[in-house]
């Protein structure tokens, strides 16, 4: 089994699993404006360096923000276009719950702490969501749960819930740590591979499950259609 994961949400990530997450290959650049011209190159040399055909990959999962309109609908496309192409399933998964997972694997989170992902949403605005640890670190994607978000917001408000005693991380806490301190050690973008361990882990316990790839952009979009001009009598 091989399980094609990648994220546009931030850098552009990718990484190939065997059926039981164990990462096979990876790549990422930090890059925010050329996804559409990275993504695919990255997809292959993930497979050149495992040595697996794209014919063998069994699953597509891909990160499903929230993130800006450009680059999250390069990835989720490119996802779906794939899957389709190969006849395999594609599966979505919000990629603050991939940094969630990895913060309880890095850091050893204990039980019952609060961990609060936030990345850049620009505008002076971050993503964010707030977890809590629920079971052993050694096994991140049952560790956690979803306590409030996703939202997007300015950091000072997003603060203003409470950081004293919470984990926070993610990049957005890089960008305002006034108001989000980050945690040492933390991770900042998602990891595809979390992405993949996290979807097989909810399909191995519901495989009957529905993991949509609907975007989650949460913002109105800037580009509007026009309105009608209101008629103006002489």
């Amino acid at each position: 089994m091989a399980v094609l994961a990648l994220d546009t949400s931030a850098a552009v990530a990718v990484a190939l699993t065997d059926g039981s997450g164990r990462t096979l290959a990876a790549r990422s650049v930090q890059e925010h404006r050329r996804h559409a011209e990275l993504l695919a190159p990255l997809i292959d040399e993930v497979l050149t360096e495992a040595g697996v055909d794209r014919t063998a990959v069994t699953a597509v999962v891909a990160g499903t923000g929230p993130a800006p309109f450009t680059g999250l609908r390069v990835g989720l496309v490119t996802a779906r276009a794939l899957a389709l192409a190969l006849g395999v399933p594609v599966h979505g998964v919000c990629s603050l719950d991939a940094i969630a997972a990895q913060a309880v694997r890095d850091l050893a989170l204990a039980v019952g702490t609060d961990v609060l992902v936030v990345t850049d949403a620009r505008r002076r605005e971050v993503y964010w969501a707030r977890y809590r640890v629920t079971g052993a670190a050694t096994d991140p994607e049952r560790a956690i749960e979803l306590v409030a978000g996703p939202g997007v917001d300015h950091p000072a408000a997003v603060a203003a819930d409470g950081v004293a005693g919470v984990v926070v991380v993610g990049r957005g806490a890089t960008l305002y740590p006034d108001d989000l301190p980050l945690t040492a050690g933390a991770p900042l973008d998602p990891d595809p591979t979390e992405l993949a361990r996290l979807a097989l882990r909810r399909l191995a316990s519901d495989p009957g499950a529905a993991l949509s790839t609907e975007p989650l952009y949460l913002r109105r979009p800037d580009v509007v259609p026009p309105t009608a001009r209101k008629r103006v009598l002489g």
